[in-house]
């Protein structure tokens, strides 16, 4: 049976030859089918060329120096701030806070918070809300948080077809809430998530709103202006950067009133052995030498994704999970946790086939050349609500082709047969 692939899809031809690894042949001369995007992404020549550079010609500490190197060297890291700050339409670039990666970014709203004066102090009194749908790195640091303030923790349940339950919402967001965190994609079921909902819901009882968008900004336009919330974290490694840098945008008043997380050098304004003042946002958050190279990586990241367009590496990944959709949906026995079809869901999906374990399925994949993801993928408590113990994800980016979502079926076939 042949199938007509989708339509409207990125010159893949031309967009892989800027990446290195996909040309890579695995067992026996297989080609490299990368489908493990929602993990980490490829990078670019033109990322790679950016670092190399960097270390080659320019690479001294940022801020401190008056001689040359120092001078080159900050001029790129507070570029790749520019950078980040038009990408996101950042009302201003002392808004970008530079971490080593989202979980980075969501500690530091914790940690604020627990430390910060009224009116945006967690204490005994306070409300937490966040959904069950999210990654362990927006669970983890508000149940820490919770423990160590007496707060209470909540959170939003889950519909069977792998949405947000916003029944509740009246019930969960009170004007007891401090903060509600919740992420725009999953990355384990796909959704999307009405977070305009949700932010109406907080701003109305005065709460604060993060939004987690790791699997949001490397595929879709991110406008934080847009999107209302107070703090938005994302990672560069899922969006062609390299590892070690990562991204907290907040609105600028609640940066000056809120404390520093970590204490160290550049972060300061004057230390005495008494006491310290502290600098202004950006730099009160970024205590220490910072990721440079990494984020003059990111930079070169930002200025590939912007040269090919967001909304055209959206629609390419809108038709390519489509598709992905349409061929999964013929494999026997196979079934998708999350929204069944290409409406309001990014390009991570996660299936179960038969009884097959998903680290049977991903051996067996991998011997074809196949690279997706297998286990809870940081997300146990929705595995949990849905009763397995596990998933196979395969997940998509602007170099992914329908020729690879072929290989894909035509592999799970293979597993099928494989285990009678």
């Amino acid at each position: 049976m042949t199938h007509s692939h989708p339509t409207g899809l990125l010159d893949t031809d031309a967009i892989r030859k800027d990446f290195p690894i996909l040309s890579r042949q695995l067992h026996d001369g297989k080609p490299l089918v990368y489908l493990d995007n929602a993990a980490t992404s490829q990078k670019p020549q033109q990322v790679l060329d950016a670092l190399n550079a960097y270390y080659e010609r320019h690479n001294a500490n940022v801020h401190r120096g008056v001689h040359v190197l120092a001078e080159e060297a900050t001029a790129l890291y507070e570029g790749a701030r520019d950078k980040v700050a038009a990408f996101i339409n950042a009302p201003s670039r002392n808004e970008v806070i530079f971490t080593k990666n989202a979980s980075e970014s969501l500690n530091l709203v914790a940690n604020m918070l627990g430390w910060a004066e009224e009116p945006y102090r967690v204490d005994a009194d306070s409300e937490i809300v966040i959904t069950e749908m999210e990654h362990h790195s927006n669970i983890v640091p508000w149940q820490l948080l919770a423990q160590r303030t007496g707060a209470k923790l909540k959170w939003f349940g889950l519909t069977d077809d792998g949405r947000l339950d916003l029944s509740n919402i009246d019930e969960l967001i009170t004007e007891k809430t401090k903060i509600v965190s919740v992420t725009l994609v999953s990355n384990l079921l796909g959704t999307v998530n009405p977070v305009d909902t949700i932010v109406r819901k907080a701003q109305s009882v005065g709460a604060l709103v993060a939004v987690d968008a790791s699997q949001a900004a490397p595929h879709a336009v991110l406008d934080v202006q847009a999107l209302e919330a107070d703090f938005v974290a994302f990672t560069g490694h899922k969006m062609l950067a390299p590892t070690g840098i990562g991204v907290l945008w907040g609105r600028q008043e609640l940066l000056e009133d809120l404390p520093p997380f970590l204490g160290g050098g550049e972060m300061i304004e004057t230390v005495t052995m008494g006491s310290s003042t502290y600098a202004p946002a950006p730099h009160k958050f970024e205590a220490g030498t910072p990721p440079i190279a990494q984020a003059v990586g990111l930079g070169a990241a930002v200025d590939y994704l912007t040269a090919i367009g967001m909304e055209r590496v959206a629609a390419h990944e809108h038709a390519i999970t489509a598709y992905a959709i349409e061929r999964l949906n013929e494999v026997p026995d196979l079934r998708i946790i999350g929204p069944r079809t290409a409406v309001d869901r990014g390009a991570a999906i996660s299936f179960t086939l038969g009884d097959i374990h998903p680290h049977d399925v991903g051996q067996v994949l991998d011997e074809q050349g196949i690279a997706v993801r297998v286990g809870h993928h940081c997300a146990r408590p929705v595995c949990l609500r849905y009763g397995i113990p596990a998933t196979t994800r395969a997940s998509f980016y602007l170099y992914s082709t329908p020729g690879e979502v072929d290989a894909l079926i035509d592999g799970l076939h293979h597993v099928r047969n494989f285990f009678g």
